[in-house]
């Protein structure tokens, strides 16, 4: 019997502010990567279930300068289109602050997969969640958000549009105001999309802010630049109503697309909590039915009218993709895109060709600890369950020097199962970094060996760390250690829980290096 339902999800893990557009009957999508490089990941899909990665946005170090941003700045909410045989993506660069400075750009491909051309800052664009329209005439528009000079009360935004030159990408005319917050009391509108239908232009936005009264809702007009009219059903979608625990929660920032056969759906981000309302996950994308009632306005199109984890299926035929590989064994010159640097190795730091088979970290003075370029590789959790392994060869040639798994949510919050030497000789050790203060959990002298096998288990609320000199021995380092310390919520972040390889000499110059000849990854 044929599958009718999908699973929510669409991308597990940190993988927020999703947007999407429609290439005949091709699917492409964009999520935000803040800090992470390469960034922007780009996937495909013919079927709108089954997504594929095949790109990023900004994938060369030289396209864009991240200015050593704490986490949670960078790379915010980007937005897909495609015009005429090129495919745009708009995204607001945000440096010094989360409310300081907002640069938005555009960058350019005719093939999404890339290569993507270098970005073009439209200048006088503040704001966040910058989007683009086409419209039928051939002119270009940008809208974003923009955070209102009266602050009558807090999280005062609203949304506006320019025209831009297709040719320059830069602002011409007039700017027009299309929804100030003030005109519904609503807080923190962002992530604006237009779209044209049946004669309006509708105006798709998140308002509430990006936790527990995260929404979506609406507004429409008979001319682009004009009054919109509210949704009288505000918000189309939301969970705010709902208790934090539920199993999907922190429902908004949504973009919407058209099938070749007339469905529409959205995709949107959410959260999948545990105990306390905690979600190391991060904000991931989802996707629901929806349907344009008689009155003009949308409206979910399934029994419950929230995003559920069992879902029906688009009516497209399937179209199975590969599944990301649990295994990375490094015989590649480059790391798959599931690989991710925090900030661009602008001076690289690791290698897959200097021991073929092995991926080498070079062991320098920069720390977790700290906002940098830290020595780490690393790749998304992506389940609230799941085992993580290496196979690592290093030899510290200081007793500063140290090498490891690197469990972490951000440079304040980790934690870190390294090899170090100490008097008594090699020892593994277990670090634990609250609100930027790190401190030793355990420790434990081991053999001298050249190789050991490092290991992190995963169970929703707790990690657990091993390690073993083969690959089959599991000894426990430490485990029932809080999961909380890596939440979204206990940072205020906006990423997810990223593992991975890691070496530092801890601001002693060294020329060290740590090597790793596999490392794995399971889901449950």
């Amino acid at each position: 019997m044929l599958k009718k339902t999908f699973q929510n999800p669409l991308l597990s893990g940190f993988y927020p502010d999703p947007s999407i557009c429609r290439v005949e009957d091709d699917y492409y999508l964009v999520t935000s990567s803040f800090v992470y490089y390469p960034g922007l990941p780009i996937f495909h899909s013919k079927d709108l279930v089954n997504w594929e990665q095949i790109g990023h946005g900004i994938h060369r170090p030289e396209q864009l300068d991240y200015k050593n941003c704490e986490t949670s700045e960078g790379l915010w909410a980007p937005s897909i289109r495609y015009h005429k045989g090129t495919f745009y993506i708009i995204n607001t660069f945000v440096s010094a602050g989360r409310e300081a400075d907002r640069d938005n750009y555009i960058i350019t491909a005719k093939d999404p997969a890339g290569p993507w051309s270098d970005p073009v800052f439209v200048k006088g664009a503040d704001g966040i969640d910058s989007s683009l329209f086409f419209d039928e005439d051939g002119s270009m528009w940008y809208v974003g958000n923009f955070i209102s000079d009266e602050a009558l009360y807090e999280g005062h935004h609203g949304i506006y549009l320019n025209e831009l030159d297709p040719e320059t990408f830069q602002f011409k005319g007039p700017r027009f105001i299309i929804w100030d917050g003030k005109k519904t009391q609503s807080k923190w509108i962002e992530a604006p999309h237009i779209y044209k239908k049946d004669g309006w232009y509708y105006l798709l936005v998140a308002e509430g802010g990006t936790f527990v009264n995260h929404s979506v809702q609406m507004a429409r007009c008979k001319t682009i630049n004009g009054d919109y009219e509210v949704c009288p059903r505000n918000p189309i979608i939301s969970h705010r109503h709902m208790p934090l625990e539920n199993p999907i929660s922190v429902t908004g920032h949504a973009d919407i697309v058209e099938t070749q056969k007339g469905e529409w759906w959205m995709v949107l981000l959410a959260v999948r909590p545990y105990e306390g309302g905690h979600y190391n996950l991060g904000r991931e994308t989802f996707m629901v039915p929806f349907v344009w009632a008689k009155d003009g306005w949308p409206m979910i199109s399934n029994e419950t009218g929230l995003v559920q984890t069992e879902e029906r299926l688009p009516d497209l035929p399937a179209a199975p993709v590969l599944l990301m590989p649990e295994t990375d064994n490094f015989e590649s010159a480059f790391l798959p895109m599931q690989w991710n640097t925090i900030h661009p190795p602008v001076e690289p730091f690791y290698s897959l060709t200097e021991r073929p088979g092995y991926l080498r970290l070079q062991t320098r003075p920069e720390v977790m600890e700290e906002i940098c370029t830290p020595s780490f590789v690393g790749r998304r959790q992506r389940h609230k369950k799941f085992l993580a392994q290496t196979a690592m060869e290093f030899q510290p040639a200081s007793p500063l020097e140290e090498a490891g798994i690197a469990l972490i949510q951000d440079d304040r919050f980790h934690y870190l199962m390294v090899l170090r030497h100490t008097e008594e000789g090699p020892a593994l050790q277990l670090y634990k970094t609250e609100n930027g203060d790190r401190q030793l959990v355990t420790q434990t002298v081991i053999p001298d060996t050249d190789r050991i096998y490092l290991c992190v288990q995963g169970n929703t609320t707790t990690y657990d760390f091993y390690y073993g000199t083969n690959e089959q021995e599991r000894i426990p380092l430490a485990v029932n250690l809080d999961a909380s310390l890596l939440s979204s919520v206990t940072n205020n972040g906006f990423t997810g829980a990223y593992i991975g390889m890691y070496t530092s000499s801890n601001h002693q110059e060294s020329t060290n290096h740590a090597d790793f000849d596999w490392f794995a990854y399971q889901g449950v």
